[in-house]
């Protein structure tokens, strides 16, 4: 008895180092930001989105600025996860013998975004994209990469998916695209996931257009340089910064590379009528007009 009684002194001072570096521990995790990733399944995107604002599905019949919804996909993003940092976003779609095409070669130079192939049958129809999510989804969940899954898609194929991230303790939520008529979700996706949000009409229109000619460009008009229009987007900074003063640039900054959407929007409208030449699906022009934009931003500050 008496050794036991010997013994105590050495066994609180290790249940107070324990504690120590437990406490250590839990303060560490709570100064750790949460994360979240945004998964976008193309295939669903072309087909709800055309449908919605083109009035078909067929990719030919219309453009979609990948970039600039992107941007806005990010931006809605920070605005529901708060407090919480983004990993990236990973962009699945289908491709011959899992070859990028032009277009897909150029988001996946996109900073922040990570573009994954599956195969295109003789049908044009995707084969692989769903194992694809699923793989990435339960990889980044279990190894707590992410705490925070937001999905854009609709098929009945993702809800594996969803449970796998949730196993291991991740929040998925799905976002849908408004449909003109019924649903373009599976049921059972919808019962499975956290939460359920719908981007309408309005978030898409600035995105998504129909193939005609386009109104700044007339028969025979050059195309803009890039230091053309990067000269055009200090330009409209200039009149930016003068409009709003000082104090909405630091709310800007914290942001950077990314404009939040409404920004990106009058920048491009406003750009392309003193270009008298339209931006859109140029991904490499848009990148020069924001470049152009925040450089001139970053040297007032």
């Amino acid at each position: 008895m008496e050794v036991m009684n010997d013994d105590l002194p050495a066994l609180a001072a290790r249940i107070d180092r324990t504690n120590e570096l437990l406490n250590r521990m839990l303060a560490e995790v709570a100064k750790t930001p949460s994360t979240h990733a945004i998964f976008v399944d193309a295939g669903y995107l072309y087909a709800a989105a055309g449908r919605l604002i083109a009035g078909t599905e067929d990719r030919r019949a219309f453009d979609l600025d990948a970039e600039g919804l992107i941007e806005a996909l990010i931006d809605r993003a920070r605005t529901i996860f708060a407090d919480s940092r983004l990993l990236r976003v990973y962009w699945y779609d289908g491709a011959r013998r899992r070859i990028h095409t032009a277009e897909q070669q150029t988001i996946a130079e996109l900073p922040d975004v990570k573009v994954r192939l599956g195969n295109l049958n003789a049908n044009n129809q995707q084969k692989g994209v769903d194992s694809l999510i699923r793989t990435d989804l339960e990889s980044l969940a279990r190894h707590r990469a992410i705490s925070d899954a937001a999905l854009l898609g609709g098929d009945e194929d993702l809800v594996s998916a969803v449970e796998a991230a949730q196993g291991y303790g991740a929040r998925v939520h799905l976002w849908g695209i408004e449909a003109p008529e019924g649903r373009n979700q599976a049921e059972p996706l919808l019962w499975e996931v956290d939460s359920q949000r719908t981007l309408d009409l309005d978030f898409f229109k600035p995105y998504v257009s129909r193939r005609t000619t386009p109104a700044y460009e007339p028969a025979g008009a050059a195309r803009p340089t890039r230091e053309d229009v990067r000269f055009v987007g200090a330009q409209i900074a200039a009149k930016w910064l003068a409009a709003r003063g000082r104090e909405s640039l630091g709310e800007l900054l914290p942001g950077h590379p990314y404009l939040p959407g409404s920004v990106d929007q009058d920048l491009l409208v406003e750009a392309e009528g003193l270009l008298q030449y339209s931006l859109r699906g140029q991904a490499d022009l848009r990148r020069a007009l924001r470049d152009g934009f925040w450089e001139h931003l970053q040297t007032q500050y």
